[in-house]
């Protein structure tokens, strides 16, 4: 297992084939999925695998998706990553999702600030930025929690309003 965050309870670690089976649990529920945009809960196994592929092409660069695993349970809840969105090393997205059955329970804090932290001072970014749906106030109060400003809001062509927020290196 390859570890590339540990917090106080969390391991934020590479995605393993044997994670696959949990992560679809995750990915095919509704509740988990509600705030993803396109979201599609009828993943396969192959096609989950196929976007990890894709994702993490970038892992010898230091970011992709992860696994989000509780240290004393070995418990997967969720996944979190830093995306190439924006064509750019130095500005990374960040994005998770994490089973509706550990929401309120801090672990989206501990996970955005190590993803914050990890990012900057790790792989030296310049600016991370997160994207949620208007309605996701539960995102919106977390990119405000671990330091980031909303920069814009914008109506995609399918009239759903979304958020992005940033924080910047303030040591760059």
């Amino acid at each position: 297992m390859q570890i590339i965050i540990e917090t106080k309870r969390l391991w934020i670690r590479e995605i393993e084939p044997e994670d696959i089976d949990c992560l679809l649990e995750i990915y095919n529920n509704p509740q988990n999925m509600v705030f993803i945009p396109n979201s599609n809960f009828k993943w396969t196994e192959t096609k989950l695998k196929e976007k990890y592929q894709k994702l993490n092409q970038n892992y010898f660069n230091g970011f992709g998706v992860f696994i989000i695993q509780i240290k004393d349970k070995d418990t997967i809840i969720g996944e979190a990553g830093l995306f190439n969105s924006f064509q750019n090393f130095k500005h990374l997205e960040l994005g998770y999702i994490v089973d509706h059955k550990f929401w309120r329970n801090g672990y989206g804090s501990e996970i955005c600030n190590a993803l914050i932290n990890y990012g900057f001072q790790k792989l030296k970014l310049e600016k991370l930025t997160a994207r949620m749906f208007k309605e996701n106030l539960a995102s919106i109060k977390l990119s405000e929690h671990c330091g980031m400003k909303l920069v814009k809001s914008k109506s995609p062509e399918n009239d759903i309003d979304f958020y992005e927020y940033e924080v910047t290196n303030k040591t760059e």
